[in-house]
């Protein structure tokens, strides 16, 4: 992100931009220079004497990166001109030295590397703001537990729900985010050369594989060459997906339980936020808004990440160039978005007055399953059905609380006592398995949050 963007941090974060910048990038792959040198070092493969020599010039500062870029544009990747540039600042002070840089890789070495560190960098973020956000929801979840509201189904009415169960149903798929994407969110490093068999390490090449593993910093081992096998960053790209799509959903429940007519949930406050420049009354919710943005790009996203993973033989054309900018993209969004998520679940203001009025707006018909399945205990369930059926016409024709009508009606005489109706309209002891629910999410919750950063 452009240092005083005209978009801010709308849809991209100074932590994550910085993380995932070009200097971050050209740092990542001089580390992989430097570990290489290292490991071929310790091996016996190249002198120790020229590992140090290579390994004090792989600092990014040291190095022009418009320069590089637009070598790159005629090379078909960075990592041929930063070779070109690390082997001559080495020959500038040891030509004998500079024979041995970039000893034995390949340029998808030095980038899918080079990668790593920084999606490593970008993993931690987005763990610790999932469980900060999981935190965030927990609390709403232990709150509103008991918070009555009306539960809706194809954007109507349905029956009586808390509050707590809805936030709890937000906080279990963040929970197993955050589970996942400590495994399989995990980048590695790459070390094949030309076509994934080391060939020109000779004999040393295991050796040398094993030491880079060791040496090369804050990435998860693998020895095994993925040049042109695509699964890791795939399947980070769907967890960031599947992220992104739940924090849409959220969103959208927050948004449509905000709007003027529904009036149950706000956005945090803050002076300046979601207004508009024609009409002064407007609170727009702006945080829902970008959430549901970057929950609308990652499809798009994610499939470019499935379809470049079909690769021909040992190097891709154009399927894993086509990985550079796309899964960086998911990372942003994806942090951006989480970052949003986490304002808005800290500072979510919940009107449970203006939840019981919604539940009451249809005088009692959204406990009318509640009461036929009370009835059919004496009556039978076709019976009772038909009853409420009726006694539902009535009331909207009529205005009434069903309550009444049914305190009315010949055919119930005698069947429910006045008090019994009493309960039956009661939301709050409509409740089935939803204390469970919580409970059983909350476990989850507690489970993971011994693996959460900044654990709440």
């Amino acid at each position: 992100m452009a240092e005083g963007s005209l978009y801010g941090e709308l849809f991209a974060d100074r932590e994550m931009a910085a993380v995932l910048d070009d200097r971050a990038a050209l740092q990542g792959m001089l580390d992989f220079e430097m570990a290489l040198a290292r490991a071929e070092a310790e091996t016996g493969v190249i002198p120790a004497a020229a590992a140090d020599i290579i390994a004090a010039q792989c600092k990014a500062e040291l190095y022009d990166i418009a320069a590089i870029g637009k070598a790159a544009t005629l090379a078909g990747n960075p990592a041929i001109p930063l070779v070109k540039a690390l082997t001559a600042r080495v020959a500038a002070v040891d030509a004998e030295a500079a024979k041995w840089v970039h000893y034995g890789a390949t340029s998808q070495d030095v980038i899918d590397s080079g990668q790593a560190q920084q999606y490593r960098a970008a993993q931690d973020l987005i763990l610790a703001r999932s469980a900060r956000l999981a935190h965030a929801l927990a609390e709403l979840a232990r709150e509103h537990r008991r918070t009555p509201m009306i539960g809706r189904t194809f954007l109507q009415h349905a029956v009586p729900i808390s509050f707590g169960l809805k936030a709890a149903n937000w906080l279990a798929p963040i929970v197993s985010f955050h589970d996942d994407f400590m495994i399989w969110g995990e980048s590695a490093h790459q070390l094949g050369g030309a076509a994934g068999s080391l060939a020109s390490l000779g004999d040393k090449a295991d050796a040398v594989s094993e030491a880079f593993a060791r040496i090369m910093p804050s990435i998860g081992a693998m020895r095994v060459p993925w040049h042109s096998e695509r699964r890791r960053p795939a399947r980070i790209a769907t967890e960031l997906g599947l992220l992104l799509g739940h924090l849409g959903k959220m969103a959208g429940d927050v948004a449509l339980m905000a709007q003027t007519e529904i009036g149950e949930l706000a956005e945090p406050e803050a002076p300046g936020k979601g207004g508009s420049s024609a009409m002064p009354h407007k609170r727009n919710p702006v945080l829902c808004t970008l959430i549901l943005t970057a929950a609308k790009r990652a499809p798009g996203l994610v499939a470019t990440m499935l379809a470049a993973m079909p690769q021909e033989h040992e190097r891709a054309m154009g399927g894993w160039h086509a990985e550079w900018p796309t899964l960086r993209e998911l990372f942003v969004i994806a942090g951006g978005a989480l970052d949003h998520a986490v304002a808005l679940a800290e500072g979510l203001q919940v009107f449970p007055e203006q939840m019981q009025y919604n539940l009451d707006l249809t005088n009692g018909l959204v406990m009318a399953e509640r009461v036929s399945l009370a009835l059919a205990q004496t009556i039978g369930r076709g019976e009772a059905h038909h009853l409420l059926e009726e006694a539902s016409r009535d009331c909207l024709a009529s205005g009434r609380h069903l309550k009444d009508v049914l305190a009315d009606h010949r055919k119930l005489a005698g069947k429910l006592a006045g008090e019994e109706l009493d309960d039956l309209f009661d939301p709050t002891t409509y409740r089935g398995a939803t204390d469970a629910i919580i409970d059983r999410i909350l476990v989850l919750y507690e489970e993971e949050r011994e693996y959460m950063s900044g654990s709440g």
